[in-house]
């Protein structure tokens, strides 16, 4: 198990007034994580004081992330990824667009995310939980997830990581984290969704205690 940063570029990239979020006098934090935490409309394409404010797919965006993932892990056409928490496939499909003939398949929760999902992966991505992932052992190259395991309650994250292990060879997880009762604050501050709110060596007593053997990376609101 690796620390691999792949992240960090695009979250550093927006800016966040966190005092403002927590006090919108319209959407309070408390209203705007009950809308949030629908996945629907609200979380997606609602209000940027709920969380995304229009998540549209933005060319190029994914790719910087998509290559650096292809080339670490020296991925090659034919190769299968899973991506768990896809959202909108956005990700997905860059992949094909950074490797043709790599094979994409994701996962969300949400039937919001899949019915608005980039048409050209939009077939290819399914509903359902992480806790519960209805392939076949190792049937993927590589599975990611990125900002979406902090999402789940203590008795969902120890399934999701052991089904994440098992249906990949190899594997790659971010999730938010803090160093500092400063970044605690933050992130409590910004978050709409989060459930898990660990340091990083509370993320890797998790890690340990499901036997995941894939990589990580953390994000953290300074």
């Amino acid at each position: 198990m690796a620390y691999v940063d792949f992240m960090s570029p695009l979250h550093k990239a927006t800016t966040r007034d966190y005092l403002a979020r927590v006090n919108d006098p319209e959407f309070p934090k408390a209203e705007a994580a009950k809308r949030a935490k629908s996945w629907d409309f609200d979380y997606w394409d609602g209000d940027r004081r709920i969380n995304y404010g229009g998540y549209k797919y933005m060319e190029g965006r994914w790719a910087k992330v998509a290559k650096l993932m292809v080339e670490h892990y020296g991925l090659k056409p034919g190769d299968k990824v899973l991506d768990v928490g896809c959202g909108k496939g956005f990700l997905m499909f860059d992949f094909t667009q950074v490797l043709p003939g790599i094979e994409v398949h994701g996962l969300d929760v949400s039937s919001y995310a899949i019915e608005n999902a980039k048409p050209e992966v939009k077939s290819l991505i399914d509903q359902g939980s992480a806790t519960k992932l209805h392939y076949k052992d190792k049937e993927f190259d590589l599975a990611i997830s990125l900002n979406a395991f902090h999402n789940l309650y203590n008795y969902e994250l120890e399934p999701a990581l052991t089904e994440f292990e098992r249906v990949a060879k190899r594997k790659y997880i971010c999730v938010e984290s803090y160093r500092s009762e400063e970044e605690k604050v933050n992130l409590l501050y910004w978050q709409v969704t989060c459930e898990q709110f660990n340091t990083p060596k509370e993320w890797e007593w998790w890690f340990d205690k499901t036997g995941y053997t894939g990589d990580h990376s953390f994000i953290y609101f300074e």
